[in-house]
């Protein structure tokens, strides 16, 4: 991996659907939790992660809480985004301070479609559809030109993930059958039954 990279594993949510169990913690055929086959893959690819939330169930996991409370994910992008760019100012790095977001409860991403996202070329954000919507639970975000547009909706109270890459003119990232594939996430038990891993 030649670029330096944030990814934040968002683990906020209440998984209602899953019962109330976090669905980061759900176990993997090899009892790998989700979030730790996570962190051990974007590990390999030099890719420092943090989970961004505060379950407590998470813990002693490195975890970075939302900025911005009752903001749902919008708040913890702004925590990612801000943490990033005070790690490279710190560090005095020029150019791009990439963020990558990518959503807990998808078991099946590989780290190849990871490394396709994370060293595509420029853009403030890019991100794949899913099901015709852009998936900003996968998606790359430029901290110095994304943060002061999501400082901004944040405070005008507009919170929507979806909004925020239309705003910022997100490239999107063409995906094969395959790799769309990918990203099908635990939602439900059912899920889990569907296509375990």
């Amino acid at each position: 991996m030649q670029r330096r990279v944030l990814a934040g594993i968002f683990v906020g949510g209440s998984s209602t659907r899953m019962g109330g169990t976090p669905k980061g913690l759900l176990r993997l055929s090899n009892g790998e939790s989700i979030v730790d086959r996570w962190l051990r893959l974007l590990g390999e690819l030099g890719i420092e992660g943090v989970l961004v939330g505060s379950r407590a169930e998470y813990a002693p996991r490195a975890m970075l809480a939302d900025d911005v409370e009752g903001a749902g994910p919008l708040g913890g992008l702004l925590s990612l985004l801000r943490r990033a760019l005070l790690r490279t100012e710190n560090e005095r790095e020029a150019g791009p301070a990439w963020v990558l977001a990518v959503a807990c409860d998808m078991p099946h991403v590989s780290s190849a479609l990871v490394a396709r996202l994370a060293n595509a070329p420029y853009a403030v954000a890019i991100a794949p559809r899913r099901d015709g919507r852009r998936e900003p639970m996968f998606a790359r975000y430029d901290a110095r030109h994304a943060l002061a547009t999501a400082e901004a909706r944040a405070a005008r109270g507009e919170l929507s993930m979806q909004g925020l890459l239309e705003e910022l003119e997100a490239t999107e990232l063409s995906l094969s059958s395959i790799e769309a594939n990918e990203l099908d996430d635990w939602d439900t038990l059912e899920d889990v039954q569907r296509r375990p891993v």
